[in-house]
């Protein structure tokens, strides 16, 4: 099923909270551009466990989110927005939006899209956004990894894990990762990681201390929450950072006590409810710094699976089962 050309477009909502079986396609008006917004028809569309939470209703929608879900997408400029001026009509983009990918037809602004290196397909245009603007804001600027350091990835094989591990390896720094099986542990380490740890059968802790000679990791990226901060603090190095990003436990009990002592820095941040001047500065960032890998065809997104629109209830139970390694894309219609 390829795009409407009547004015309307094909969009992805749930009927209620539940599992994918609740997924519905419906047809929606199709979105008008406003001032600095441009109308993209939707090539693909990147998936990502915000999707699955909000899905389940366990994620708390931001004021000016629609219900259609999505958060990335990669296609071709149709029309232009008022005030609208870098870019064109043609024109192949990746843009981060804060609801409305999984369809035909979306609208996104100007400051939040990126231009499509030459050759590098919609499929994985579309896995750019949320992963690389999340990976780049938390590791690289508000963690300050340095060439040099060692990170540690919570989650090595997930679309934000792959990420993380290509980019650090691409700016010289040295990469530990945290995987649930054998399997994955593999593929991470296929991907350039220099260490892997099996959360399943391993203490993280201690491993990854023995990994750095004793001296822990400079940098942790964590997806987990809960009591697994404390364990950070006490895996890291002093004066190391941790970034929580996603949390699977919310709440966490921790030892102020040898956070002071290490001098520990934890932060955290959630990409998709901040305004969209953070977004574009983002945007700029990753024009300068990380465009230009993709370009000669370094770091790109590592996909796993792509599933057409219409099979998105397939999409979603191969998120549930958590095993995919990097990221599950949705395509609206052959590509060219």
């Amino acid at each position: 099923m390829s795009e409407n050309t009547n004015g309307t477009t094909r969009a992805v909502i749930a009927s209620r909270p539940g599992g994918p079986e609740v997924l519905q396609i419906v047809e929606r008006p199709r979105p008008v551009p406003g001032e600095g917004e441009l109308l993209v028809r939707v090539r693909a569309a990147g998936m990502n466990r915000i999707d699955v939470m909000q899905r389940q209703g366990v994620y708390p929608m931001p004021p000016e989110a629609s219900d259609v879900f999505g958060l990335e997408l990669a296609g071709v400029v149709e029309v232009l927005g008022p005030g609208e001026g870098r870019f064109k009509r043609g024109d192949r983009v990746m843009a981060l939006v804060t609801s409305g990918a999984h369809a035909d037809w979306a609208v996104v602004h100007e400051t939040a899209a990126l231009p499509v290196p030459d050759g590098m397909s919609f499929e994985q245009a579309s896995a750019f956004p949320e992963t690389y603007f999340t990976v780049w804001s938390n590791v690289f600027e508000r963690a300050a990894l340095k060439r040099g350091e060692t990170l540690l990835i919570h989650g090595g094989t997930s679309g934000i894990g792959t990420t993380a591990l290509m980019l650090a390896k691409a700016f010289g720094a040295r990469v530990i990762v945290t995987a649930g099986s054998p399997e994955k542990c593999a593929a991470c380490l296929r991907l350039g990681a220099d260490g892997a740890i099996d959360y399943r059968q391993q203490d993280f802790v201690a491993v990854s201390r023995d990994m750095t000679g004793g001296k822990g990791p400079d940098v942790i990226l964590d997806i987990i929450g809960g009591d697994y901060i404390d364990r950070d603090i006490e895996a890291i190095a002093f004066d190391g950072r941790i970034a929580q990003i996603a949390s699977q436990k919310p709440k966490a009990e921790i030892n102020l006590a040898l956070l002071r002592k290490k001098r520990v820095t934890l932060t955290g941040s959630s990409l998709r409810p901040q305004p969209v001047a953070l977004k574009a500065k983002i945007a700029t960032a990753l024009g300068e710094h990380v465009l230009p890998l993709l370009a000669k065809g370094e770091a790109r997104p590592l996909i796993d699976s792509v599933f057409p629109l219409e099979k998105i209830a397939d999409a979603h139970a191969h998120m549930d089962a958590g095993e995919h390694v990097g990221k599950i894309v949705l395509v609206m219609e052959t590509q060219e």
